[in-house]
């Protein structure tokens, strides 16, 4: 029974057990204010997934002690929105379509450009319009470039010459 718990967690060393994960879960967490259980993984960085025991995630091992066996077909998922956090009533099991809709989206690209909402989903368009304009005019401005440099006298000489050469046998 033990051993099917932690069956479908992967990147779990071998040595560990139900009860050994239990306490190291506990003894590597700290309660916040707002109900949260934030697990100190592997490495300094903190608000995103974190490793425990091994390779293992830290919030599926967390599940899988504390809440019981996980689906292989369905992902781990955080109601709190908190990554590090492995707190048993803040995760729950779904599929990875239910996952990914309820992802927040940022109200901003990478950029700081405000993002707009698509008609068609009514969710906030992937790319910002106005990220994909300076791209473009990027981009026009390296093919003028390369116009420019292939009209000089060089350059004119480089394409004749690519032009005389015989072509290669297959």
């Amino acid at each position: 029974m033990l051993e099917f718990v932690l069956e479908n967690v992967g990147g779990l060393s071998k040595r560990h057990t139900p009860e050994s994960l239990r306490t190291l879960l506990l003894a590597r967490s700290t309660r916040r204010p707002d109900g949260c259980l934030i697990v100190q993984g592997y490495g300094t960085q903190r608000g995103i997934y974190q490793k425990i025991a091994g390779r293992a995630w830290a919030h599926i091992v967390a599940y899988a002690v504390f809440v019981g066996p996980i689906d292989p077909d369905l992902e781990i998922d955080h109601t709190c929105g908190v990554k590090d956090c492995i707190e048993p009533t803040h995760l729950r099991q779904i599929s990875h379509a239910e996952n990914c809709r309820s992802r927040a989206q940022a109200a901003t690209c990478r950029n700081g450009h405000t993002r707009e909402i698509d008609p068609a989903t009514g969710r906030l368009r992937r790319q910002c319009r106005a990220c994909n304009a300076e791209a473009q005019q990027r981009w026009r401005a390296r093919q003028a470039a390369e116009r420019a440099a292939s009209m000089t006298p060089a350059g004119l000489a480089e394409s004749r010459a690519r032009w005389d050469r015989p072509a290669a046998a297959p």
